[in-house]
């Protein structure tokens, strides 16, 4: 009777004490598996939901872009062309002017890719080039991620930052930016925005413009083709500038926001992937160590039992 209430306590007592060895070296146990699982089926949830709302609202960004695209038409005639910028170590920057305003446009929120690091890259590297060619340049940023990435490499160079911009973007939102960078300093002699361009819901670009004053004598004087009343053309011209530039970065404001919510999308797709491929990874792992449990206590039963008989 003693051995076999012996035999009792020790099953009792032996699934516990194996618990607590498996945890001691470092193995997880049931319950923080299964925990696991739990927690990643609920993160799966929300990048799925995620992925659905970035697909809801790159629908209304494309629409956006599709009219500011005609919208920014005219201003192809008095700007320099969009470079794309596939390779960084291919662009040299050795056409620009002596002094430069670079205004890189990322965003406020992250968990889209990685669009903001490929602006802060560029910049950084546009920065170094005009640096090494002895030209001066500054920054203005747009968008907090872009702000705390560019802060800790090149400090000294930015000027001004605008954050946490509203969305969805629009012509007043563009009027307002311009007015920063319009307030970052008025004698440089080129801006040079930076941005990622939307192609489809898989591809975006990095793409700058380089956009110049409307300012020049003889040859190099604008618009010489036009007369300006009542006001002098040069204030005319002035004006005109600001517009063009207000122009300019409400297509690449657009332009950047297709491209920021086709990123999320991807991301929160592979996201979802990924935490699916936990899932399976996990419930395996769950099933065996269930499975290990089972057989030891079968084990221990028909021990105890024979040991009984034994007895």
């Amino acid at each position: 009777m003693a051995l076999r209430t012996s035999i009792q306590k020790v099953n009792r007592s032996l699934p516990r004490l194996m618990a607590q060895a498996g945890a001691a070296r470092g193995m997880a146990t049931e319950k923080q598996i299964w925990n696991q699982i739990q927690s990643t089926k609920n993160i799966r949830k929300i990048t799925a939901s995620m992925k659905m709302v970035s697909a809801a609202k790159l629908k209304g960004d494309e629409t956006r872009l599709g009219l500011a695209i005609p919208f920014n038409k005219w201003t192809e005639a008095l700007c320099e062309e969009t470079v794309v910028v596939e390779e960084p170590a291919d662009i040299t920057y050795e056409d620009f002017p002596q002094r430069t305003l670079i205004v890189p446009l990322s965003s406020d929120k992250g968990l889209c890719g990685g669009i903001n690091t490929y602006i802060s890259r560029n910049t950084k590297d546009a920065v170094a080039k005009l640096t090494a060619q002895g030209k001066e340049c500054d920054v203005c940023i747009v968008g907090d991620k872009g702000r705390s990435q560019l802060a800790r490499v090149i400090p000294d160079k930015i000027v001004r930052s605008a954050t946490e911009v509203i969305a969805p973007g629009n012509f007043n939102l563009a009027a307002a930016l311009s007015s920063e960078v319009a307030a970052a300093g008025k004698d440089y002699d080129a801006v040079m925005i930076l941005y990622n361009s939307y192609v489809n819901a898989a591809v975006y670009h990095q793409k700058y413009k380089l956009i110049r004053p409307l300012t020049g004598e003889g040859e190099e004087e604008p618009m010489t083709e036009y007369e300006f009343e009542p006001d002098t053309k040069s204030e005319v011209l002035v004006d005109f500038y600001e517009y063009m530039l207000t122009s300019q970065m409400f297509h690449s404001f657009m332009d950047g926001a297709c491209a920021e919510q086709s990123s999320r999308m991807t991301a929160m797709e592979n996201a979802s992937q990924n935490a699916g491929e936990l899932i399976d990874s996990l419930t395996l792992k769950y099933n065996r160590a269930r499975q290990s449990r089972i057989t030891t206590e079968l084990i221990e039963i028909i021990s105890g039992a024979a040991a009984l008989e034994d007895a």
